[in-house]
């Protein structure tokens, strides 16, 4: 896992080239702690750079940027491939031949047995850019669940990428500002795809892969993979079978590591069970968890039912207010595109690293998959609502109640409407006052295309999961969990968004998925025979802090000078605004004095 770079531009000349990559690179350090690299092509104009985090062949030998096949193929790569085995194994079959035993190397070697069609064998979390001196094209990819961000920008001067947004700041001519988002985040509480802060930067499209012709400047892109909801399994039986196969497998390759590696144990459902399937698998498992002195959100007493049923190397940390205050701004810095989530993941990443770890399992996804969200719930009210006329749905903007004023979100129609009628924080009313602007442009962005698919051919509970994990898991969770490791020079690996776990996930119907009396029943039953089922007959928690309540702190009503502050922190203390909502105004805040 590491962070990459690179620029394409002629008309600059190449040890200038060299130093903004570098650059960019050093901007990148904290994602890749180990060691850096530079590729440099004088003759066409580009330089590739690379910081690394070692944790598969953690010599030197996994030094990046990397070259294959008597140097036509060069590749800056972030990312694990959990099948480089297998692959390797057959890619030796067929004559190929390997001077290390990283991830990497494979990655390159199908690459020159497939070509692009070596992507779609991937299992795994991946953003890399390969250079084909032959054709004179770099091709840059990522994963097809999105896991490892890659953001590129194709301009008049020509062709530049990195892992994260704040690496393209000291290339001038990509500076032009994104006007729109602040609109974007107030109404979502995070950017979403392709929106960025810069006008002329946006992320690669999940599972899609890009050429760039150095010498034409022609540009193509194309699908590699999509994973559908195409519902064929229709025993129940089989399917918790199923699950229990795929998902043990899936942990188990996403063990797989020459460096130490742990698991994050919030005491929930999901992280439960990937602690009990990694104990399988791994002698002496590493754990950690964050508990709090507060009652009301501390899951000590869950994550020590499962510590009685394993044998692992535990640490639990405390996690106190004066933390919080003391790392916040430490923790606004490393979002790299603003998010009103996210600090939760910082701390455990920071005691991660600190416990000597590398690499940690999570547990994100099983919501997401499974239904255990309120949205699964509310999709059927929210698709009959969605048909009233629009001028009653927009009438609600003049109610108190918060639900109701979220209606006039279902006017935009699609999955925008649904998902900001489901989660969306500020109505565009509310917006406009905030940014001083009229209630009419704040609509015209919202309503702008987001590339995204119709979904109403779906199920009601598919939709709700489509939403959460392409909207909420993409732009959010996973990009949080990226940013906020990575900060630290740590990685996180999902094994329920492992490939054929998911494609199995989706093929399950809905009213074997969906159905019974507890959230993510299915999950449940496929697990509750290895489970303590306190785990799993409680109400849901979530990975959450008592943000709301260290807030409230008096130092954050005046800790900037925006409209309503003062006014919004008033009525975060009186409840009448979530605290994500408050704290939004601090990032934007923040992110105007930049």
């Amino acid at each position: 896992m590491c962070r990459i770079a690179g620029i394409v531009n002629p008309s600059i000349e190449t040890g200038e080239l060299q130093l903004l990559v570098k650059g960019m690179c050093n901007l990148l350090q904290h994602g890749g702690p180990d060691d850096e690299g530079i590729y440099a092509n004088p003759e066409i104009g580009f330089v590739f750079g690379h910081r690394r985090l070692a944790i598969i062949d953690t010599s030197n030998a996994g030094h990046q940027p990397m070259q294959y096949s008597n140097n036509r193929f060069t590749i800056t790569y972030n990312g694990e491939l959990y099948n480089y085995p297998e692959l390797k194994s057959e890619l030796k079959t067929l004559g190929f031949q390997f001077n290390t035993a990283t991830d990497t190397e494979v990655v390159l070697a199908a690459f020159a047995a497939w070509g692009t069609n070596a992507f779609c064998r991937f299992n795994g979390m991946f953003a890399f850019a390969i250079w084909d001196n032959e054709t004179k094209e770099i091709v840059i990819a990522r994963g097809s669940a999105g896991i490892k961000p890659l953001y590129f920008a194709i301009t008049k001067e020509g062709f530049a990428f990195a892992s994260e947004i704040k690496a393209f700041q000291n290339i001038h001519y990509l500076q032009t500002p994104n006007d729109k988002w602040p609109i974007y985040l107030m109404a979502y509480g995070h950017l979403p795809e392709p929106v960025t802060t810069l006008k002329h930067v946006q992320p690669l499209e999940k599972g899609t892969y890009l050429k760039y012709n150095t010498l034409t400047k022609a540009v193509t892109t194309n699908v590699f993979a999509r994973i559908n909801y195409i519902e064929k399994i229709d025993n129940r039986t089989d399917a918790i079978h199923q699950i229990q196969l795929e998902l043990d497998a899936a942990v188990k390759r996403h063990l797989i590591a020459d460096a130490p590696i742990g698991v994050f144990l919030s005491g929930g459902l999901d992280s439960s069970i990937i602690a009990m399937l990694a104990h399988r698998h791994q002698e002496q498992l590493n754990t950690l968890s964050i508990y709090f002195e507060d009652q009301t959100y501390s899951e000590k007493k869950y994550q020590d039912l499962i510590l009685e049923k394993i044998d692992c190397n535990h640490q639990q940390f405390l996690l106190k207010e004066n933390d919080f205050h003391t790392h916040l701004p430490d923790i606004i810095h490393s979002m790299d595109l603003p998010c009103c989530d996210g600090i939760n993941t910082w701390f455990i990443s920071k005691y991660a690293r600190e416990s000597g770890l590398k690499a940690v399992l999570s547990g994100i996804g099983g919501d997401e998959l499974f239904g255990g969200y309120p949205s699964f719930k509310r999709i059927n009210t929210t698709l009959a609502l969605e048909k009233l006329p629009k001028r009653i749905l927009r009438a609600g903007k003049y109610t108190d109640s918060k639900k109701i004023k979220r209606l006039a979100y279902l006017t935009i129609g699609g999955p925008v409407g649904k998902y900001l009628f489901l989660r969306g924080q500020f109505i565009p009313k509310d917006i406009a006052s905030i940014l001083n602007t009229d209630e009419t442009s704040v609509w015209n962005v919202l309503e702008e295309d987001l590339r995204l698919t119709d979904i109403n051919y779906l199920s009601p509970e598919n939709q709700a999961s489509w939403l959460e994990t392409n909207m909420y898991m993409q732009n959010q969770l996973l990009r949080d969990a990226d940013v906020m490791s990575m900060a630290h020079g740590l990685e996180i690996r999902v094994p329920f968004l492992d490939k054929e776990f998911l494609k199995l996930a989706m093929k399950i119907k809905s009213e074997i998925k969906f159905s019974g009396k507890l959230g993510k029943q299915l999950l449940i039953d496929s697990f509750a025979h290895i489970l303590p089922e306190p785990i799993w007959n409680r109400p849901k928690m979530g990975f959450s802090f008592p943000f709301k309540e260290w807030l409230s702190n008096e130092q954050y009503s005046t800790a900037a000078n925006g409209k309503n502050l003062s006014e919004y922190h008033t009525k975060l203390q009186s409840n009448e605004i979530h605290w994500s909502q408050f704290f939004t105004l601090l990032l934007m805040q923040n992110y105007s004095n930049e």
